[in-house]
């Protein structure tokens, strides 16, 4: 049986307009395996990460499932991508331990669950020799319980055997760590957390181009803002209820960004609410750092997390915020400088979004906590845990 090769760089290598991919030859060099460059935090911290091991002199190689995604354009110079173009995560282990055989990394590097699993089984029926490192970005316990279908519910199941054939798990949290030993059933010294790579100081420099959105312009009431995915993980449906609770007593709006199968029970959500003028759910947003460091608060209300990235975007693009203290992640990373709220409780998360948009609090703490979550700081760890150190 033959299985496609992996298209690599080249002219037709991605249906991504301007991308100037490299034709460095990556053997010998690190292999980070995505599904796609869809506008998620996984991708967003992967790229940022390939980034910072390009700068370090490392010869990356991004292997993508698909070539697709709204982070296309984002991939740094000098990166090599290759596509595999296999319809789903379990077709393409074939092609990928084939692409593996051939450019033999020293090191692999995967995120996601679904991908891990097929990272490990690819590196081991490759034969290449390469370390394999795999990233769990979240409370895989919390996924594992609303496993939708045979097939994820299988996954899940398998997570105790198959993890224990990587040479790492790094976890993006100490509490995702946890989780992980507990679910998976690992030896504690098989798991590590490396905080994600989110710092960059282009972040200030985006942080004041022009938001694209009238609600933030100078002179309209405060919005509140919200980012991520809309799933039942974020809390949206939360931060709606608590924003009806919040507009009752104060003259503000609600702009979420990001794009999921709960749109439109949300829409509907906030239709039945009778606020849809005052809510705004525009999709996905190249540049969320402009309404970040010009929002009333940002707000994340999630009702489980990994290490949630764009909380600490919006500290670094001096936003005000309000969290709930959900596992894991939030703690960590505000470290007891802002109070964190109880996961499913609209009328609380209400009362503390009226607080920080009536107190007008100092975030100069915030900012600095968040340029601690730097991206040489995360790269520097990965390539230590790549190497087997």
């Amino acid at each position: 049986m033959s299985f496609p090769s992996a298209r690599r760089a080249g002219a037709d290598a991605l249906p991504a307009p301007g991308l100037v991919l490299s034709t460095a030859r990556p053997a010998g060099g690190i292999a980070i395996v995505l599904h796609d460059l869809r506008g998620g935090g996984a991708e967003r911290a992967c790229l940022r990460l390939a980034r910072g091991m390009a700068r370090a002199g490392e010869v990356v190689d991004l292997i993508l499932v698909r070539g697709e995604g709204a982070y296309l354009k984002d991939v740094p110079s000098g990166i090599t991508v290759s596509v595999l173009e296999a319809p789903r995560v379990s077709r393409a282990i074939m092609p990928l331990a084939a692409h593996l055989r051939a450019t033999r990394p020293r090191a692999v590097l995967s995120a996601l669950t679904h991908m891990n699993v097929a990272a490990i089984a690819a590196v081991r029926l490759s034969g290449c020799g390469a370390r394999i490192v795999v990233s769990e970005r979240n409370q895989i316990s919390a996924k594992a319980e609303v496993a939708q279908g045979w097939w994820q519910r299988s996954l899940y199941r398998a997570i105790p055997m198959v993890y224990r054939l990587a040479d790492k798990v790094v976890a993006v949290s100490e509490g995702v760590a946890g989780d992980l030993v507990r679910f998976g059933r690992l030896p504690g010294q098989k798991v590590g957390a490396i905080h994600n790579p989110v710092f960059e100081t282009d972040i200030g420099t985006l942080s004041r181009a022009d938001p694209s959105h009238p609600w933030f312009a100078p002179g309209g009431p405060p919005v509140i803002l919200g980012v991520g995915r809309l799933h039942h993980q974020k809390g949206f449906d939360i931060l709606l209820d608590a924003f009806a609770h919040a507009r009752a007593q104060t003259d503000c709006r609600l702009v979420i960004l990001g794009e999921g199968e709960e749109r439109g029970r949300l829409e509907a959500q906030a239709n039945a609410l009778g606020l849809a003028y005052d809510i705004d759910m525009p999709g996905f947003c190249a540049n969320p750092f402009a309404l970040m460091a010009r929002a009333g608060c940002f707000v994340l209300s999630s009702r489980w997390e990994g290490f949630p990235n764009a909380l600490v975007e919006a500290m670094a693009c001096g936003a005000p915020v309000v969290a709930t203290d959900c596992p894991s992640g939030p703690a960590e990373i505000l470290g007891g400088l802002t109070p964190l709220v109880p996961v499913d409780d609209p009328r609380a998360l209400g009362d503390a979004i009226v607080a920080t948009l009536s107190g007008r609090p100092g975030t100069e703490r915030l900012r600095a906590r968040a340029q601690e979550f730097s991206v040489a700081a995360a790269t520097a760890r990965y390539l230590a845990v790549l190497e087997g150190e």
